[in-house]
C-alpha cells in the first residue's frame, strides 16, 4: 500500500510538473518580484542556483513541520535519456493538517495536492521559484467556505519562497 501511494504521488506530481514547466518558460519574467501569472503561477527569482535553493526550500518547510515527500530532478532525468535541459528540481511537500480541510471544501483539489514548488534556471542564467497561486486553485476547484485556510496556505507558500530565495 505504501508503494502504491507513494507511486501516486509521484505520478501526480510528475503529470502536474509537466504541466507547469511547459508553461514557465513561456512566462515572462520581470522585476525579480513575487509575480502572479494568468496560467496560475506565483514566481519569485531566487538569488541562488536551482540546487541550492531547493536546498534552502527543503530545510525550510521541514523546519516549519512540512512533509518532503520528494524531490525530482528533471536536468538528471532528461540526461538520462540523452536530452539537455537546464537545472529544473521540483520539491513535493504538505502537511494534512492543511490540506485536508481544503480537500473537505472541494475533494477535487486532491489533484493539486500535495503542494509542489519547481524551481528552475532561465535561458538567461536567472533561477525561478513557482508555485500554484491558491486563488487559482479556488477557482479552478470552485472552492467555497475555505478562504481562511486559503489565506493561510497563501501567506505560508510566499514565505517558503522568500526564505528559499533570498
Amino acid at each position: 500500500m505504501k508503494v502504491f501511494t507513494k507511486a501516486l504521488a509521484l505520478s501526480s506530481a510528475l503529470t502536474a510538473s509537466v504541466f507547469f514547466t511547459s508553461h514557465l518558460f513561456a512566462a515572462h519574467h520581470g522585476g525579480g518580484h513575487d509575480k502572479a501569472h494568468s496560467n496560475g503561477l506565483v514566481t519569485v527569482k531566487s538569488s541562488h542556483s536551482v540546487a541550492d535553493t531547493a536546498d534552502k526550500l527543503e530545510a525550510v518547510l521541514k523546519s516549519k513541520g512540512m512533509t518532503v515527500f520528494t524531490r525530482i530532478n528533471h536536468a538528471a532525468g532528461a540526461k538520462k535519456v540523452g536530452k539537455e535541459l537546464r537545472p529544473t528540481e521540483l520539491v513535493i511537500f504538505g502537511n494534512p493538517k492543511v490540506g485536508t480541510p481544503i480537500m473537505q471544501c472541494a475533494q477535487s483539489v486532491a489533484i493539486d495536492l500535495p503542494q509542489k514548488m519547481l524551481i528552475w534556471q532561465d535561458a538567461k542564467g536567472d533561477t525561478w521559484l513557482g508555485y500554484n497561486d491558491p486563488a487559482h486553485l479556488k477557482k479552478r476547484h470552485s472552492i467555497e467556505g475555505c478562504d481562511a485556510v486559503l489565506k493561510k496556505v497563501t501567506g505560508a507558500l510566499g514565505k517558503f519562497a522568500a526564505a528559499a530565495s533570498k
